[in-house]
């Protein structure tokens, strides 16, 4: 048994997360290979972002702040011992572990990048949020028609061999 850390990013107008690696010794290089890797998944909708908010872990170096600097992005590192000031990605790192992670054994790097590339797929396409209006985050559903999810027919879909289900409106 043996610990990985992983590397995400969420978009906190939209809610909307990228998972962009796992590994068991993250350091300062592989952060900033992630931070470029990150920068170019992006592409040109990177201008549109200001911040970055970070903790103050030791594989954040000054390079890693430099590739964001590049790109417009300000890197904002918390203030110590406040979970509170990185309030979302703590709340999805305890959604991850609840409902994924504390529920299945991980076999290593590869296969907890595989499940949390399709927890977060769900996540991004179809989970509703309340400050987002019950919206997803890459949806552009109305509310009248999430309302009218209750008097259509309902079909479920099973995520992660059955561990999430997911509801939509079947056709």
């Amino acid at each position: 048994m043996r610990r990985l850390h992983v590397f995400f990013v969420i978009e906190i107008g939209t809610r909307y997360v990228h998972v962009l690696g796992v590994t068991a010794d993250p350091d300062g290089a592989w952060t900033v290979r992630q931070a470029r890797n990150l920068l170019m998944d992006l592409g040109e909708p990177a201008s549109q972002f200001r911040f970055l908010i970070r903790d103050r872990a030791g594989q954040f170096t000054g390079a890693f702040d430099a590739v964001l600097a590049s790109a417009g992005i300000e890197v904002v590192r918390i203030p110590p011992r406040s979970p509170r000031a990185n309030a979302y990605a703590e709340r999805w790192v305890r959604a991850v572990r609840a409902e994924v992670t504390g529920r299945m054994l991980i076999a290593g790097p590869r296969h907890l990048c595989a499940v949390l590339d399709e927890y977060a797929g769900p996540c991004n396409q179809h989970r509703p949020h309340r400050a987002r209006d019950l919206l997803p985050p890459d949806g552009d559903m109305t509310t009248a028609e999430i309302a009218g999810l209750t008097t259509a027919r309902i079909r479920r879909r099973r995520v992660l061999g059955g561990l999430i289900n997911e509801y939509e409106r079947a056709a």
